[in-house]
C-alpha cells in the first residue's frame, strides 16, 4: 500500500516486471524510471500536468492525412536525430547516409525511369541535375535497388501542401542500373519553414526558435537485404544549414549543390543558371522494412 509520495514508483516498477515481453519490459521500467525522476526533479504542479496531458491530446487530434504533429515535435526536441544517429553506422560509431524520414513522405511514388523529370506540373525554378550511387560499406555498388524521391517545391511547399502543384509533383521512383547509379532531372528546391500554428509553433515561440529547414533532397532506398535507407541531402548554401530547426543536419548529409552560368553541355533549352548534385549513398546490410507512412 502507497503511503507517501516515495513509494509510488517502487510499485509502478514491480507492476512493469509483470510485462512478458523483455523488450517491453525493459523500456516501461526505463521510462517509468526517468519520467518520475522527471517529475521530480522539476517539482511538477497539478496545473502543470493539466496542461501537459492537454497538449498531448492536441498533438494527436491535429495529426490528419496530410500533417503529422507527433513527427514534427520529435524533430524538433532532437529526438528523431538522436535515434536515426544511435541505429545507423555501426549503431553510431561512424558517419551514415541515414537521416529523418520527416513528415511529408507517400507511398506509391510514380515509376520514372533514369534521366527522366520528376517536375508533373508547371513549377517555376532553376534546373537541378541529380546523379546518385547506391553502394554497400564496402564501396561495391548495389545494382536493382528502388530509389524514392521527394523534394519541396522552390516556394518551399511539399506538392500535398500546395493545391497548385500536381498530385505527386517533385516525387518519382527510380532503380539503379548495374553501377548503382540513378539520375533525374528536377528543379532546384529551398528552404522552408515548418508548420508553425499548433503546439510546435507554439514551442518554437516560447523558445525565440525560428522554424526553418534548410533546403534538402529526400531519398527512400530499398534493396532486399539491406536496412532500408532515408537519406536527406542538404544545400550547404542555404542560410539555415547551421540552425535547422529540426537537427537533421549532419556532416555526412552535406551535398555540393553546384551553380553552372553557362549553357547545360546535353540539354541546350536549360536557361542558366542550373544545378548540378553528385551524391553517395551508403546503405548497411539488414533487413528490408519500409517505415509506416506519416501521411496518406
Amino acid at each position: 500500500m502507497i503511503k507517501r509520495q516515495e513509494d509510488v514508483t517502487p510499485a509502478v516498477l514491480a507492476v512493469m516486471q509483470r510485462t512478458t515481453d523483455p523488450r517491453l519490459r525493459e523500456i516501461m521500467a526505463a521510462l517509468i524510471t526517468h519520467l518520475h525522476a522527471f517529475v521530480r526533479d522539476v517539482r511538477l504542479t497539478e496545473r502543470e500536468f493539466r496542461d501537459a496531458t492537454a497538449v498531448l491530446n492536441e498533438i494527436g487530434q491535429r495529426t490528419t492525412d496530410t500533417h503529422n504533429e507527433a513527427v514534427l515535435m520529435a524533430g524538433s526536441l532532437g529526438v528523431s536525430s538522436l535515434i536515426c544517429l544511435l541505429n545507423n553506422g555501426d549503431n553510431g560509431q561512424t558517419e551514415t547516409s541515414q537521416s529523418l524520414l520527416g513528415p511529408f513522405w507517400r507511398l506509391h511514388s510514380p515509376p520514372t525511369p533514369n534521366g527522366g523529370s520528376i517536375v508533373r506540373s508547371e513549377t517555376p525554378g532553376a534546373e537541378l541535375f541529380v546523379h546518385g550511387r547506391v553502394q554497400d560499406k564496402a564501396g561495391q555498388p548495389i545494382v536493382g535497388a528502388e530509389v524514392d524521391i521527394w523534394h519541396a517545391s522552390p516556394i518551399g511547399l511539399y506538392e500535398n501542401q500546395d493545391p497548385g502543384q500536381a498530385d505527386m509533383n517533385l516525387r518519382g521512383k527510380f532503380t539503379t542500373d548495374v553501377d548503382g547509379r540513378f539520375w533525374f532531372r528536377t528543379v532546384k528546391m529551398i528552404g522552408y519553414p515548418i508548420p508553425t500554428d499548433g503546439v510546435v509553433g507554439r514551442l518554437l515561440a516560447a523558445q525565440d526558435r525560428h522554424p526553418f529547414r534548410p533546403a534538402h533532397l529526400h531519398a527512400l532506398i530499398v534493396k532486399p537485404g539491406f536496412k532500408v535507407l532515408i537519406s536527406q541531402v542538404y544545400d550547404p548554401t542555404d542560410p539555415h544549414i547551421d540552425s535547422d530547426v529540426q537537427f537533421g543536419v549532419t556532416e555526412a548529409l552535406v551535398g555540393d549543390f553546384v551553380r553552372h552560368d553557362e549553357p547545360h553541355p546535353d540539354t541546350p533549352d536549360v536557361p542558366a543558371p542550373w544545378y548540378s548534385l553528385d551524391y553517395v549513398y551508403t546503405m548497411e546490410e539488414g533487413e528490408a522494412v519500409l517505415p509506416r507512412p506519416p501521411i496518406k
